[in-house]
């Protein structure tokens, strides 16, 4: 079903304020320049401005001082915040679509549906696992035995929550994230790798988002743990034992060694790796780029490069590094006239 908003429905939804024409009705969002004149865009620097008169949107979100437009506009003393309620305004509910437990779901005796909790088509839940009120496994879901998933998550197709694992509330598992798969544990004996049980868990507190194909090993024992409000992004790996704390973002690639500590606040770039065992203090940046990190950072360090060092040191050193052909062609030169200097001596004795 289409939906469809007043500017002045809309600006209470986002928290704005409408300017303009109060009866403009807004049936979708797109971007500046391929909005359609029933459709709401956005602005949200300055440096777009110059768009705005190719722009046929009906109505503009923009940040508050930002001046007169040619349109209906939104005034929003948060534009990013109100982007991202805008963006919810028209999204589809797919979740709600579900309702109730698919016929083919399986559903062991022991295991607690809340009755309000969606199952997708094949969905497995295994014995003494629950699922909380308002949660919805898409389809082909597995959820093992013991684990529990709180309320109002939303686990899309092809995830797997492995044995003994807890998922707390309001978390969302993009298609075919692994919760719990054995950590990479053995040691050498008789001539061979033998393996080292993992018996411990992994543990996902309120309000986490994990992107597609992230693995997150569960722990020789106790529990791998993602801290509340954490964000990750698609194929990430953490392995046994790794403790991720509260608000972190982590991007696309990135590997975490086992039993490393990653602190509030932290933010991980794309490519970045952690060898096993460090502490990654409160609020550390790495760059993306494949840094490489080799030992414990600070709090507040912003660090890049292979090994990792300090983001400044490692500009610098790239700096000089571009410069290296060139002085290798100066060398190059200097030996040559060096060698005619010494020849030319040697002509005279």
């Amino acid at each position: 079903m289409t939906r469809s908003y007043t500017i002045v429905e809309l600006a209470g939804i986002v928290g704005g304020k409408a300017r303009g024409d109060e009866s403009v009705r807004l049936t979708g969002v797109a971007d500046l320049l391929q909005a359609k004149p029933d459709q709401v865009s956005w602005v949200s620097n300055a440096k777009f401005a110059g768009q705005i008169n190719q722009c046929h949107a009906a109505a503009l979100l923009v940040p508050s001082g930002f001046g007169e437009t040619p349109m209906p506009a939104i005034i929003c003393e948060r534009i990013d915040r109100s982007v991202a309620l805008l963006f919810g305004a028209f999204s589809r509910s797919a979740g709600n679509a579900i309702g109730g437990v698919h016929a083919t779901a399986v559903v062991h005796d022991s295991a607690e549906i809340a009755k309000n909790a969606s199952l997708g088509a094949h969905v497995v839940v295994e014995a003494n696992a629950s699922v909380g009120p308002h949660s919805v496994l898409h389809a082909g879901v597995f959820i093992g035995e013991g684990s529990i998933v709180g309320e109002r998550c939303e686990f899309w197709p092809g995830v797997v929550v492995r044995d003994g694992c807890l998922i707390c509330d309001r978390v969302v598992l993009h298609p075919n994230v692994v919760i719990g798969g054995d950590g990479l544990g053995f040691y050498f004996d008789e001539g061979c790798h033998q393996k080292v049980p993992h018996i411990g868990g992994v543990r996902i507190e309120d309000d986490v988002e994990i992107g597609a194909c992230t693995c997150i090993d569960r722990a020789k024992i106790g529990y791998t743990r993602v801290g509340r409000g954490t964000k990750i992004d698609n194929l990430v790996h953490l392995a046994h034992n790794v403790q991720v704390g509260e608000h972190c973002m982590i991007l696309a690639d990135v590997t975490v060694g086992g039993s490393t500590q990653i602190g509030n606040y932290a933010v991980l770039g794309g490519a970045v790796g952690i060898s096993d065992n460090l502490s990654i203090g409160d609020g550390v940046r790495c760059a993306s780029g494949l840094t490489i990190v080799t030992k414990d950072i600070p709090p507040g360090a912003t660090v890049s490069g292979f090994p990792a060092q300090a983001h400044r040191a490692e500009l610098r050193l790239q700096a000089s590094l571009r410069k290296v052909p060139a002085i290798a062609e100066t060398l190059k030169d200097l030996v040559a006239r060096v060698k005619r200097l010494e020849a030319s001596a040697h002509d005279k004795s």
